[in-house]
């Protein structure tokens, strides 16, 4: 069994416009943007990354903005739902600043114990607040949320699939326990305080739910979190050994990121720690200045000239 997993490292979605998504996590929820780069695979679009002060782990929601992108459609085989940490008490400050902006999907409810906001992100995208009395990581502060509010960063996320049990085992041997069950939706954990906050997996059983179709809104993969490269290489073997196929360590300039395919179709990314997001910018000025793969250096001003300007 896996014993490295400390909870999830980034999620990875695609939006329909750099500029709207810019403003909704910087503006409305409050992130910071800690890098502005560029798709790996298609340097004409931006990879935008928001998170805490400094980008830590379990904390930054990342987007691919294709220009004009149809809309995905929910489904199974999906993360189906990316959830946040808010303080105790918090939700009426979400509910209202939400209401405010004109924020669609707002729905509270309660799950394991734990009171929620859910709302949608511009494309639709799935996302909760979830309210938590205990979770101790700092928060950046932007204007208008105070601490007592500020979003601490994942709680973790929900997947939304046809049969659990492949993806339950799949846990088991990443190093989560089963925790309880509610309905549908079985709750899976980073047991005995190992994790970095971003510690839980719910599985939601839909077994008459359609595909999903991708597109924008739509989560392209979720990223698990290890220290270091030495113990990204000691999970890729023993994902091997256990049958997975898992790409060759690809090196991401902040991270260096392995990839597979889950029995259910979502696509897990084991990323690491190590060397974050300060390699390339001080930490008081992340976010700042677009930052290109080496490889497109030489073209940075015809692929600037191409991207639209994010504002502030």
């Amino acid at each position: 069994m896996i014993k490295d997993i400390k909870g999830l490292h980034h999620v990875t979605s695609m939006a329909s416009d750099a500029r709207q998504n810019n403003r909704f996590f910087t503006d409305t929820l409050g992130l910071r943007r800690v890098k502005q780069t560029v798709n790996f695979d298609d340097p004409s679009v931006y990879h935008l990354y928001y998170g805490d002060e400094n980008g830590s782990a379990g904390t930054v929601m990342t987007y691919f903005p294709f220009p004009n992108m149809m809309l995905g459609r929910p489904g199974v085989g999906e993360v189906g739902e990316t959830q946040f940490s808010v303080p105790k008490g918090s939700l009426k400050f979400w509910q209202d600043r939400f209401a405010a902006q004109g924020v669609d999907g707002l729905e509270k409810d309660a799950v394991f114990g734990a009171n929620r906001l859910r709302f949608m992100g511009p494309d639709g995208d799935s996302f909760a607040l979830i309210e938590s009395a205990d979770d101790k990581r700092a928060p950046w502060l932007a204007d208008g949320i105070p601490d007592d509010a500020a979003i601490r960063g994942f709680a973790g996320a929900r997947f939304s699939l046809h049969d659990t049990a492949a993806t339950e085992e799949l846990l088991g041997f990443m190093g989560y326990e089963r925790a309880e069950k509610e309905g549908e939706v079985t709750r899976f954990i980073i047991p005995n305080g190992n994790g970095n906050g971003a510690d839980t997996i719910d599985l939601a059983s839909l077994p008459k739910t359609p595909f999903a179709r991708q597109g924008a809104g739509s989560v392209h993969h979720i990223a698990f979190a290890v220290d270091n490269r030495e113990k990204q290489l000691e999970v890729r073997k023993a994902l091997m050994d256990t049958g997975y196929q898992v790409t060759p360590v690809i090196d991401r300039d902040y991270f260096w990121a392995i990839y597979f395919r889950t029995p259910g179709g979502i696509l897990f990314e084991v990323a690491t720690n190590e060397p974050g997001f300060n390699r390339d910018e001080d930490t008081a000025h992340l976010g700042e200045a677009l930052k290109l793969p080496g490889r497109y250096e030489a073209f940075r001003d015809q692929i600037q000239a191409n991207l639209e300007p994010l504002g502030a």
